[in-house]
C-alpha cells in the first residue's frame, strides 16, 4: 500500500497544507479518505481528477467532506461531457448533506455524478481493501478506518476525542495516522480532539509500526505536538505534511 498525504491541516486549511485528505492506493485502485477545504487542487499533483475510485468521507464537517462539490463540478462538467459515477462511503445523510452545500436540490442532487452509500460500525471490502470501521468520540458521527491489504495495516483516526475504539482499530497496525489537534495541558474540550501526548499514548498502547501526526491546526505549534508524542510513543514518529507519500511495501 502506498499513503499519500494530500492535506493535513486540522479545523481549516493552513499556509501549507489543505484540510484533511489522504490518497490510499495498491494495485491501480485510488482510495480517498476526506475530501476536505482545498484538497482537490492539491490532490492533483498526484493523482489525476478522473483516476479516483473510490471516495471515503469519515464526517461531514467541511474540513474533511467540503471539496467533494468541487470534485463534484469536475466530475459532471468536464470537455468530452460527465464522467462515470463512483462510490462515495459516508455517514448517513451524506448525499442530502452535500447536495445543500452546494445549493442543490436533494434529488438528484450529486447522484448522478457519485453513487452514495452509508456507513456503519463493521467491516467491508472496498476495492482490493479490507475496511472495518469504528464510531469515534466526535460531536457528529464520525467514522476511523482500518484499512488491510496484502498484509499490511493503515489506521486512520479521522477526528476524535479520547475513545477504546481508536485502539481497538490501531492493535498493531503498520501505520496509525492519527490526529493531533490539541496542546497538551489542562481545560482542553472534552470529546473533540486529541493532544499529540493521547496520539502517542494510543500508538504506544496498540504497539503499531509507526504514528503519523496529522489534523495540526495552522496555529499550533507542530512541533510541541510532536514532542508530546514524543514523551508517549518510542517507536517512529513524524508529522504528516502535504505531499508526503509512505510506501508500506
Amino acid at each position: 500500500m502506498r499513503l499519500t498525504i494530500i492535506g493535513c491541516s486540522g479545523s481549516f486549511p493552513g499556509p501549507d497544507s489543505p484540510a484533511s485528505c489522504y490518497l490510499v492506493e495498491s494495485g491501480g485502485f485510488r482510495m480517498l479518505l476526506d475530501l476536505g477545504n482545498g484538497a482537490l487542487g492539491a490532490l492533483q499533483r498526484h493523482a489525476g481528477l478522473y483516476d479516483i475510485d473510490a471516495v471515503c468521507l469519515s464526517h461531514l464537517h467541511a474540513d474533511h467532506c467540503l471539496d467533494l462539490c468541487s470534485y463534484w463540478v469536475a466530475r459532471t462538467y468536464p470537455p468530452g461531457g460527465a464522467r462515470p459515477r463512483i462510490p462515495v462511503y459516508g455517514p448517513a445523510g451524506t448525499a442530502r448533506r452535500m447536495a445543500q452545500a452546494y445549493g442543490l436540490d436533494e434529488h438528484p442532487g450529486m447522484t448522478e455524478a457519485f453513487d452514495f452509500h452509508t456507513l456503519t460500525p463493521g467491516s467491508r471490502e472496498i476495492g482490493p481493501f479490507g475496511v472495518t470501521l469504528a464510531t469515534m468520540n466526535h460531536p457528529v458521527e464520525t467514522f476511523g478506518f482500518r484499512i488491510e491489504h496484502a498484509g499490511r495495516v493503515i489506521a486512520y483516526s479521522a477526528d476524535t476525542g479520547p475513545t477504546p475504539a481508536l485502539a481497538g482499530l490501531a492493535r498493531g497496525a503498520d501505520l496509525l495516522l492519527c490526529e493531533a489537534s490539541f496542546p497538551d495541558g489542562p481545560g482542553l474540550p472534552e470529546n473533540l480532539h486529541l493532544s499529540g501526548r493521547q496520539a502517542g499514548e494510543y500508538a504506544a498502547a496498540a504497539d503499531v509500526g509507526q504514528l503519523v501526526l496529522t489534523h495540526l491546526v495552522p496555529w499550533n505549534d507542530r512541533e510541541q505536538s510532536l514532542r508530546e508524542a514524543a514523551s508517549a510513543y518510542s517507536g517512529p514518529l513524524s508529522l504528516a505534511t502535504s505531499g508526503q507519500v509512505i510506501d508500506l511495501g
